[in-house]
């Protein structure tokens, strides 16, 4: 009499079952890590939602932000460490609003520590000289009296030690260091860095020109 073969199949042993799920969480994990590692010290992504910085980035633009040049800030103090180096005028950087730090602001810098600034006739004014970015755009004709607002007359005004005199690019649309006084060095988020997308929402339409392009 013949015996009759069969194929006997096993279950999965359980712990092979739990090695895999532990691999994908654990793998999960690194991954979320990884991620606030590169956005709390390296690099983050931003998006410019007003016009003060035009024409250097417009309404839509999308960039990255280099958050180590000028070290990585330890949390929940002022203390940064792993610096490169300190800002320098004609940076632009992204920084926690003074007046509300749920927000934050992205302008140039105009004054270092020490730097001596002043505002006339929209001309500005660092250490006694004209100061003038080729960037900076005049987009309204008449000249505010100091009696009327700081936006054209203005200071003069010293940066004190570990703080940064900051202003837009659209010189008369922009809210900056002339309403509201100077940044912290430690409210400073990054340097502005790379343009990687733009979309202008009035126009329906992808800005492909200003896709990575550098800022300057």
């Amino acid at each position: 009499m013949s015996e009759t073969s069969a194929t006997v199949v096993q279950d999965q042993p359980a712990a092979t079952v739990k090695s895999k799920t532990r691999e994908y969480v654990e793998s999960i994990i690194w991954a979320l890590v990884l991620a606030f590692i590169i956005r709390s010290c390296l690099v983050q992504a931003y998006k410019i939602p007003s016009g003060s910085m035009e024409d250097t980035l417009l309404v839509g633009d999308h960039l990255f932000v280099n958050k180590f040049v000028y070290g990585i800030k330890i949390p929940f103090s002022d203390s940064r460490i792993l610096k490169l180096r300190d800002p320098r005028r004609g940076e632009i950087l992204v920084f926690e609003y003074p007046e509300d730090r749920s927000k934050d602001f992205i302008k140039r810098v105009i004054g270092v520590p020490g730097d001596e600034i002043q505002v006339r006739d929209k001309t500005v004014y660092v250490n006694g000289a004209p100061y003038l970015n080729p960037h900076e755009v005049h987009k309204e004709k008449a000249v505010l009296a100091r009696e009327q607002a700081p936006r054209d007359n203005f200071g003069p005004v010293r940066v004190p030690a570990n703080s940064y005199f900051m202003m837009g690019d659209n010189r008369d649309r922009s809210y900056d260091s002339r309403f509201w006084g100077f940044i912290k060095e430690g409210d400073i988020k990054g340097k502005a860095l790379l343009k990687y997308w733009s979309w202008d929402s009035d126009a329906w339409r992808v800005r492909w020109d200003r896709i990575g392009r550098s800022i300057e």
